[in-house]
């Protein structure tokens, strides 16, 4: 299975290919990767990267490439993560940071939250943020979701918000 297109007024959400994953190695060497899965080589950044590929054959659901309807240029991910381990579906993002600031990662979500309703019939998707990460926890609180502490994380300390879809046509 491969990843259904999705359009939103400014954005393409396709199935990843590979040269995304250049952006996303870029991303993981960075520091601004130590609130995401923290700091890593090219070598497990690929792992990750096609780990969560995977997830569309094998789950039927993952990640979006996302780029720019204007330019066709590649702005980032957001998507559906599952890895082994996850307590449930998350829904979570990245954009590269020419990208940051433009609402880019909002508008890719939306569109993901509402094709889960509507594919799945799915009530609800999580964020699993890092404490320290406050743009991400802003973004999460933005789309509509709360803070939920009574639902499981991946890390201690994981700051859980929950995304209501039911309210989703």
């Amino acid at each position: 299975m491969t990843a259904p297109i999705l359009h939103t007024g400014r954005l393409t959400l396709r199935m990843p290919k590979l040269s995304d994953f250049e952006h996303w190695a870029a991303f993981f060497a960075s520091p601004r990767s130590i609130h995401e899965r923290g700091m890593m080589d090219r070598a497990e950044a690929y792992r990750h990267w096609a780990a969560d590929v995977a997830l569309w054959p094998l789950k039927g659901y993952g990640a979006f490439g996302l780029d720019d309807r204007d330019t066709g240029a590649y702005v980032g991910e957001v998507g559906i993560y599952e890895p082994e381990g996850y307590p449930e579906p998350e829904l979570g993002w990245f954009v590269i940071p020419e990208a940051e600031g433009k609402g880019f990662a909002a508008e890719a979500a939306r569109a993901v939250m509402l094709w889960a309703r509507q594919s799945f019939g799915w009530d609800r998707l999580v964020n699993i943020i890092d404490p320290a990460n406050h743009r991400s926890i802003a973004l999460g609180l933005r789309l509509g979701g709360v803070i939920d502490p009574d639902l499981p994380g991946t890390d201690p300390g994981d700051v859980v918000i929950r995304q209501d879809l039911r309210g989703l046509a």
